[in-house]
């Protein structure tokens, strides 16, 4: 959750995250942080590197979470957590990573660690994610296996 807010603070989009705001908003930082906009030698080139990929990365980050992003891929999530059962799964910080059968991994944001131990202690744990992380959580896909693309 703290990322999620860093980058929303970032670029200016606290309260509802929209593709059209947020489109504007990378634009003009790109604009004021690209790295060609400074010499070489001056002190902010290398400041402005940093930025510059901190601003793309919160761009990916925000569009992958953004409500239009999620509705757009809502069939093929709705597909994987029904019908793929986990395979694997993480949990470091807040973070849970669940990695499917079919290959799609999705990350879900502000899981605790008390909710993650009742998750591994459940005897079913596909319905414990079905019941209580997949409604209840932000959530962005990460990456799918080679064997599907």
């Amino acid at each position: 959750m703290k990322r999620i807010n860093e980058y929303k603070k970032l670029f200016g989009v606290e309260n509802e995250l929209e593709l059209k705001t947020l489109k504007k908003s990378y634009r003009d930082l790109v604009k004021e942080w690209h790295p060609d906009k400074f010499q070489n030698g001056d002190a902010l080139q290398e400041e402005a590197e940093i930025q510059s990929r901190k601003i793309i990365d919160g761009y990916h980050f925000l569009v992958s979470i953004a409500p239009e992003t999620i509705a757009s891929n809502l069939g093929n999530y709705t597909e994987t957590i029904t019908n793929s059962m986990i395979v694997d799964y993480t949990h470091k910080g807040l973070l849970l990573e669940i990695i499917f059968q079919d290959g799609s991994s999705y990350e879900y944001f502000g899981v605790t660690k008390q909710v993650y131990i009742k998750m591994i202690n459940s005897d079913k744990v596909n319905r414990f994610a079905k019941r209580n992380i997949y409604p209840n959580y932000t959530y962005r896909k990460t990456k799918r296996s080679l064997e599907e693309a």
